[in-house]
């Protein structure tokens, strides 16, 4: 978790409440430690530029989630 917060310019507390608001759900590791994939910290990446532009976490969350859907939809009705 240290790592993807650096990479990211972030908290750890940050990536943590993403994943308590079911944002992220990061793979834990033999030891407990979070890992996450890239298109989670792609994810976490949209949520903090949001968040720095004055949007609430809850919302940013919410709305990276809605991007999310819309992309994965959008891939299966062009893969149809």
């Amino acid at each position: 978790m240290g790592r993807a917060a650096d990479l990211l310019d972030v908290t750890a507390a940050f990536l943590r409440s993403l994943d308590d608001m079911g944002l992220l759900v990061a793979y834990r590791s033999e030891g407990g430690h979070r890992r996450y994939s890239r298109r989670q910290l792609r994810l976490a990446a949209r949520v903090r530029e949001l968040v720095d532009s004055g949007t609430a976490v809850e919302a940013a969350c919410r709305i990276v989630s809605l991007e999310d859907q819309l992309a994965e939809a959008r891939r299966e009705n062009t893969s149809s």
